[in-house]
């Protein structure tokens, strides 16, 4: 009973043509996360290596699922072999890790043969975060406001970001040439902020620089 469990199952000519349906669809798939990636990005680094990884992802891991579902005891083998890899590339942005699951799991469903749940999901996945990344972007506008002044100006400059409802002092040097403070605040029209800043007298110049970060 054993043996025919853990009998070894190869993959022959007859299923050649549903491994390169797979593969074909793999590569389709892995670039269309790897163009929504793309697309979506709203850092200021993009990484082409990472983009072309989502990719290899999704080719990679469609074989590897193609070959274990036809032996038991292969399947149990690459369980253990894969528990002992350990990946050392950090991943900067939280929401990458989210591309990464998404290649793997896409690759996971083609080498299974789930075709149409694989097409479900990634139409579904990309609909969704489009979405959730544009809604995020245009409600945050989120800022880091860099002022240099005189002692004088400080007062008035505190009143006037005092008056932002999102608004937090980051850090602030006081030296023999002036004061130099740097707020994270929230506004939707930055230009009208800083020229209310600078129509203050005493500020020497005033900076803006978008700032993906919490500002609460």
């Amino acid at each position: 009973m054993l043996d025919q469990i853990f009998a070894s199952q190869t993959i022959g000519f007859s299923d050649l043509p549903t491994v390169l349906f797979s593969m074909l669809l793999a590569a389709v798939f892995g670039f269309l996360i790897s163009w929504i990636y793309r697309r979506n990005y709203r850092g200021v680094m993009y990484s082409g290596n990472f983009s072309f990884t989502l990719i290899m992802m999704t080719l990679v891991t469609t074989p590897v699922v193609l070959c274990i579902q036809h032996s038991l005891a292969l399947s149990m083998g690459m369980v253990g072999a894969l528990s002992i890899v350990r990946f050392r590339t950090a991943v900067k942005e939280p929401l990458d890790s989210a591309y990464v699951f998404w290649a793997l799991t896409t690759g996971i469903l083609l080498g299974a043969g789930q075709f149409l749940l694989a097409a479900v999901a990634l139409l579904m996945i990309a609909i969704l975060l489009t979405a959730m990344v544009n809604i995020q972007t245009k409600s945050i506008n989120s800022y880091l406001l860099v002022v240099r002044m005189t002692a004088e100006a400080e007062r008035a400059v505190a009143q006037v970001v005092g008056g932002i409802r999102i608004q937090k002092l980051k850090s602030k040097t006081a030296s023999a040439a002036g004061v130099e403070a740097t707020y994270e605040v929230r506004v939707d029209k930055p230009d009208a902020l800083l020229n209310k800043i600078q129509s203050i007298q005493g500020v020497r110049d005033a900076t803006l620089v978008a700032y993906m970060g919490e500002a609460a």
